[in-house]
């Protein structure tokens, strides 16, 4: 029995290994369908109604924008530092991948506070608005890394823009803790979460779930850009 565990352990870690890709899209899959499944039958109803559930899908996937910025930011100090191979690219996918969460925050955001509160958007509200400063911001990046012939120099613009945008992470996080208009309810402060037990439970479900969910989109585009440029390499040599 020692010697069989003593085999299957290296034999799993290995395939995991080759099969990275493969393993956090079914993860993702998993994950998803038992968040789904539990913000529709399992968490309970408040006196807001069915639009409160929206909160289970929402703050996740704006928490998941914070960490698709970190790890680009992340990234782009490694190009910068060590000139890590490749993690110019890591640091575009993942700011890539963050701006299409950052854009589905402001969507749920917006649904929510529309059955919420009766508003799509509020200007006087810092909070929405310092979100949408870091949204546009790293939109901007594009139009930054696509401005700059491919090489060096664009990779190393593109990592300073990266690790200096990390900086409005925390503000915009803040923004939230100190409003005095507090649009979104106060779900955790230092007590811990101010939620039932089946509540909290539903939230880490859906919040593993959009974190890999990234992870398994960053692998699958990572992939996608590093076959394309093995291709673009052979074009090269053949022609």
């Amino acid at each position: 029995m020692l010697s069989l565990r003593q085999s299957v352990g290296p034999l799993l870690s290995t395939w995991l290994r080759n099969n990275a890709l493969v393993a956090s899209a079914a993860l993702a899959g998993v994950l998803l369908a038992a968040a789904t499944a539990m913000v529709a039958f399992y968490a309970p109803l408040d006196e807001d109604g069915l639009n409160q559930k929206i909160f289970y899908f929402h703050v996740p996937i704006a928490l998941t924008a914070y960490a698709c910025f970190g790890w680009g930011a992340w990234k782009g100090v490694l190009h910068l530092w060590k000139r890590t191979p490749g993690s110019d690219l890591e640091s575009y996918v993942a700011i890539h991948l963050g701006v299409i969460f950052a854009a589905m925050t402001l969507l749920t955001g917006s649904v929510w506070g529309r059955y919420r509160w009766g508003h799509w958007w509020l200007w006087s509200s810092k909070q929405l608005v310092l979100f949408l400063v870091l949204f546009l911001f790293y939109s901007a990046y594009f139009m930054l890394r696509f401005s700059v012939e491919p090489g060096p120099r664009r990779a190393n613009l593109s990592a300073v823009y990266a690790v200096f945008g990390v900086v409005l992470i925390p503000i915009s996080f803040l923004a939230i803790r100190l409003a005095s208009d507090y649009i979104h309810p106060v779900a955790f402060d230092r007590h811990g979460p101010q939620m039932s037990g089946s509540q909290f439970l539903t939230f880490c479900v859906c919040l593993a779930a959009m974190l890999s969910l990234f992870s398994a989109l960053y692998r699958l585009e990572l992939a996608g850009k590093r076959l394309d440029a093995h291709l673009r390499e052979l074009g090269e040599l053949l022609g």
